[in-house]
């Protein structure tokens, strides 16, 4: 009986030791670049955004019409040791056109 718990605990220790310290493991990143616009003149969409990385560091940048007539283009970068760090600005002064009647008979 001794035996048998002397062959497992064995057992133990070596499953417990052939286990990697990071389960899921790091992979390397992937280099990748892409982009895309959308300008619908009808619907008055206009947005895009540009992104790339060399593996490490993530650069992009992305931009929206936005309803007051203004864009606002956000420029970001994201690392492993800064984390996600954006720069939001404008472009444009706002527009605020007089409100559509409202109610029957106006």
């Amino acid at each position: 009986m001794a035996a048998l718990k002397l062959a497992v605990a064995v057992a133990l220790v070596v499953v417990i030791s052939a286990m990697p310290d990071d389960p899921y493991g790091k992979e390397p990143g992937m280099p990748y670049d892409f982009a895309y616009a959308v300008k619908d003149d009808y619907t008055g969409n206009d947005f895009g955004h540009a992104e790339n990385s060399d593996g490490n560091v993530v650069k992009g940048e992305y931009y929206v019409l936005l309803p007051d007539g203004r864009r606002q283009i956000v420029t970001y970068t994201a690392d492993h040791d800064s984390g996600y760090v954006a720069d939001v600005r404008y472009e444009g002064e706002a527009q605020y056109p007089p409100p559509a009647p409202a109610g029957y008979g106006q």
